[in-house]
């Protein structure tokens, strides 16, 4: 992450200073192999929840043939691919870009997909898998690279800028400082601060106490921050719990937003890894009722997400990390792609939704990770996470969402670097940038910018200027986005 005293980079590289470093070229982008511990334990503990919140989106929801995956299962998969995926990404792209699975994807298949009558959760996986496939030939004929290289740096900038805002909002309502309004309310304004207007509770404490604890180590230049200030935070949590118990949300308004702090009475569990494999390929083009074309929409749903999710993460945090070559490029994006295609394929093949690259994997950088080592030190943590649970029960969100607030902040600042004079850039920037959080996805804000940036160098007569990808792109959002529409001319 860009630190406001960043030394400029001297003439000459340092040697580096055993094989380690050299493979990681850890001295080369300036950090340590302690910065680069610190980083993957800080990402770990930024993402854990996936392993906790994936099989409750997944697990417990019925498929259109009243099939259940089952919450033990998903999350056992959920550990394993994460962690598999994750060191791959470490060792052979070199990029401090944790994966797991992805939430927007799991929400699609478990609130939409799955409701469609006669479709099982393996078919399901299946279209996961086959999105990957189509990802990874997209990868290989040069495509999805030549989209990156298409977009304008405006725009680019702008996808950083808004992965930070998206990423700050994450933090604020994993804290329950910002909170949806009730349904009851009969209000226009969907979301509000606090409980009624207020902020109560010993979880928002918690979030208030780590927030400023890291910004005050941030400005005191102090290193390991971003670990200190989670740690100290979750110390508080399990204290102010076994103290003063809040319980969780769901049955408290200030109570604790998904896990509640406590110290574990086990500490090893064995995982049931029967879901790898449990997928059907073809089972959804011929065996339900949508038949072939209503399957081919639906992947094609899960393709257009997962592909611009991953444009938009690598993107942001590439240029956090400082992994961005001459050209503006991200090195080893090839690699980058390809892995996350990957991820659609591992994770449809082991029933626990596309993995895709962490916008949580910020926090890492924002504790100093600049190489794939960091990668390798939070993949660990999570293969030990499918036999030791406690390392994903005992931080609660609200220990974790200080320091997404904090790199959030880090990231908004690139919006100098955007072209706010020429309305062509600066107008698609400012979509991108607010259509992130308010939608909650990182694809619709991309969309909405490219939808906007190719109409209004239309209007200016100056479509020319325009990379013929740019258009290709655009139309396919706009398929996206009227998906709904489409569906019914179908029907």
């Amino acid at each position: 992450m860009t630190s406001k005293n960043t030394a400029a980079p001297s003439a000459q590289t340092p040697a580096p200073k055993n094989g380690l470093d050299r493979f990681f070229k850890i001295t080369e982008r300036g950090s340590t192999l302690a910065t680069e511990f610190r980083g993957g334990l800080a990402t770990f503990f930024a993402m854990s929840y996936i392993v906790v919140l994936n099989p409750l989106i997944l697990g417990l929801g019925p498929d259109g043939a009243g099939g259940m995956l089952g919450v033990e299962r998903v999350a056992a998969s959920t550990s394993l691919v994460a962690g598999i995926l994750t060191i791959i990404m470490g060792l052979w792209a070199n990029q401090p870009f944790a994966m797991a699975a992805g939430l927007g994807v799991n929400a699609l298949l478990a609130s939409t997909i799955a409701t469609n009558p006669d479709i099982t959760w393996p078919q399901i996986m299946g279209l996961v898998v086959w999105a990957g496939i189509v990802m990874a030939i997209l990868v290989l004929t040069g495509f999805r690279r030549a989209v990156f290289d298409a977009v304008p740096e405006s725009l680019k900038t702008a996808i950083v800028v808004g992965i930070g805002l998206f990423i700050a909002l994450i933090g604020l309502v994993n804290a329950g400082v910002v909170r949806r309004m009730p349904d009851a309310a009969g209000t226009t304004v969907p979301v509000s601060f606090g409980a009624g207007g207020h902020l109560m509770g010993w979880p928002i404490f918690v979030f208030l106490f780590g927030l400023f604890v890291i910004i005050a180590l941030f400005i005191r230049n102090i290193r390991g921050a971003i670990l200190i200030g989670v740690v100290a935070s979750t110390i508080l949590s399990i204290v102010l719990e076994s103290l003063w118990p809040s319980g969780p949300s769901t049955e408290s308004i200030t109570g604790w937003s998904l896990v509640v702090p406590a110290l574990p009475e086990s500490w090893l569990g064995a995982p049931n890894f029967s879901l790898i494999g449990s997928v059907d390929m073809l089972g959804v083009f011929s065996g339900s009722s949508m038949g072939g074309l209503g399957a081919t929409m639906l992947m094609f749903a899960i393709l257009l997400a997962v592909f611009f999710d991953v444009m938009g993460t690598s993107q942001g945090l590439a240029t956090e990390a400082g992994t961005i070559d001459s050209e503006g490029r991200i090195e080893n994006i090839d690699r980058v792609l390809l892995i996350d295609a990957a991820g659609s394929i591992a994770g449809g093949g082991s029933a626990s939704s596309a993995h895709q690259i962490f916008v949580e994997s910020a926090t890492g950088i924002g504790e100093g990770a600049r190489t794939g080592f960091a990668n390798v030190v939070t993949g660990v943590l999570f293969l030990l996470a499918t036999f030791i649970s406690p390392l994903v029960n005992i931080v609660p969100f609200e220990a974790v969402a200080p320091a997404l607030v904090v790199v959030g902040f880090l990231m908004v600042r690139q919006a100098i670097h955007i072209d706010w004079a020429d309305w062509g850039l600066g107008i698609p920037a400012f979509m991108t940038i607010i259509m992130m959080p308010f939608t909650y996805s990182i694809a619709d804000g991309i969309g909405a910018g490219f939808v906007t940036f190719c109409f209004i160098r239309l209007v200016q007569g100056r479509g020319r200027e325009v990379h013929p990808i740019m258009y290709i792109v655009s139309l396919a959002f706009l398929v996206f986005f009227g998906m709904g529409v489409i569906e019914g001319w179908m029907e």
